[in-house]
């Protein structure tokens, strides 16, 4: 679900927030996109209440990353409604995407590394590795972030 729909408590908000800018330390040239899903009823019946989804679109293709753009999808653990807390991350899924297609995919779960039909470069790899346990710590799970 568009991260700008889930923003619904002043916590979330701002963990939406810091993760936009841990992204754009390690990527600068990208720009932040809360809102990735078009609102129409077809995407609305498939929307993932338990994701907070973002995306990142460079200025052109990027042959660093492999793609034009970074779907971020956060799976999150829903706090008690009455919790002024922020929910737990429970894992991390990055897909770089182009126009055509899905190129690559990191998920973390397993060993961290991307599979997919064009893989990023290694060093582009270590920084989404570390973007993601940046992720785990700054929601506050440090069993995921010591990975």
């Amino acid at each position: 679900m568009n991260a700008a729909d889930q923003a619904r408590s002043l916590e979330l908000a701002q963990a939406i927030a810091s993760a936009v800018t841990l992204f754009r330390a390690r990527f600068p040239a990208a720009r932040a996109n809360l809102t990735p899903w078009r609102d129409d009823p077809l995407t609305r019946a498939f929307a993932d209440r338990e994701t907070v989804d973002l995306s990142f679109h460079f200025p052109g293709w990027s042959p660093r990353t492999q793609c034009r753009s970074l779907l971020v999808q956060l799976r999150l653990e829903r706090p008690p409604a009455d919790a002024a807390r922020r929910p737990r991350l429970l894992g991390v899924t990055i897909r770089g995407l182009t126009y055509e297609s899905e190129r690559w995919r990191l998920a973390t779960v397993g060993d961290w590394h991307p599979s997919g039909s064009h893989l990023p470069q290694a060093e582009v790899v270590g920084e989404l590795q570390r973007f993601c346990r940046d992720l785990f710590d700054l929601f506050g799970d440090e069993a995921h972030a010591a990975a």
